[in-house]
């Protein structure tokens, strides 16, 4: 049995109700050793590409064999499979609606099982709180030494994210909001390291924020829009001590254009 054990949670149930707290006294009556860390109980109701997001930007810094639970569901009762992954030296525990596509393509090994073996579930499963009564329980199982193996059948076809994959185009990438955090710093699904040149723009709600990005929102003046990459890798659209999203009207799904500089090869 691991010694100390530890679980995240990541779910869309938000502080004001009971669900979130169940999830922890569910998993305490099985593994009573474990650790549980709250990544977020706010992700917006049924965001699944944002819950994605959030999870694959958290999970790498927690130690091996973790296992990441996320709760972002909209299927829930439904015939959607509950999906375990064994990968990047953690386990995850999602429903299989794309939440855990960035977390399997960062692992080539990964490997992935469909839950179904009942008799780790708790004896009375409801249709609408499969976060309590399957994935608490197995998530308590699994960080207490069982085989991720034996939770049910191999999986060849998880469903892919809903988010769609950043895209280029005649020097531009062409991408999406993906995330508003608590700042009003606005996420994007693109990625400045993965691009094949240098940031020469960036567009957005019918605003250019022009030159490359910064590396710290203090590069630009107080109240002053900005471009960089955030902690994540991701680029954000920024407000130097202000809310970007509230200057914008920025939303989840909002269009974001990339231009690229013109690569000199010499």
């Amino acid at each position: 049995m691991p010694r100390d054990p530890l679980i995240t949670l990541l779910t869309d149930y938000g502080t004001q109700d009971i669900y979130a707290g169940v999830l922890h006294g569910v998993i305490l009556g099985i593994a009573p050793q474990a650790r549980i860390v709250d990544l977020t109980h706010a992700v917006p109701p049924q965001a699944v590409g944002q819950a994605g997001l959030l999870l694959a930007a958290a999970a790498p810094y927690f130690p091996a064999g973790t296992v990441h639970v996320a709760v972002v569901d909209p299927g829930v009762g439904s015939n959607r499979r509950i999906l375990c992954a064994s990968a990047s030296g953690a386990l995850f525990l999602a429903p299989d609606n794309g939440l855990l596509e960035e977390v399997l393509a960062a692992d080539p090994a990964a490997r992935v099982w469909s839950v179904e073996d009942q008799r780790l579930f708790l004896p009375k499963v409801s249709a609408t709180f499969h976060g309590r009564d399957i994935f608490a329980p197995v998530a308590a199982r699994l960080a207490t030494g069982l085989d991720p193996a034996k939770v049910g059948p191999p999986v060849k076809d998880p469903v892919r994210s809903p988010v769609p994959a950043p895209r280029l185009e005649r020097g531009v990438v062409r991408g999406q909001v993906a995330h508003v955090d608590r700042f009003g710093n606005v996420v994007t699904t693109i990625k400045p390291g993965a691009l094949p040149s240098g940031i020469a723009w960036v567009r957005t709600r019918g605003t250019t924020i022009t030159g490359p990005p910064c590396l710290t929102y203090s590069d630009r003046p107080s109240g002053a829009l900005l471009a960089l990459a955030g902690s994540s890798g991701r680029l954000e659209v920024s407000v130097n001590t202000g809310d970007a999203a509230a200057k914008l009207g920025s939303r989840v799904g909002d269009t974001v254009e990339v231009g690229l500089l013109e690569r000199s090869d010499g």
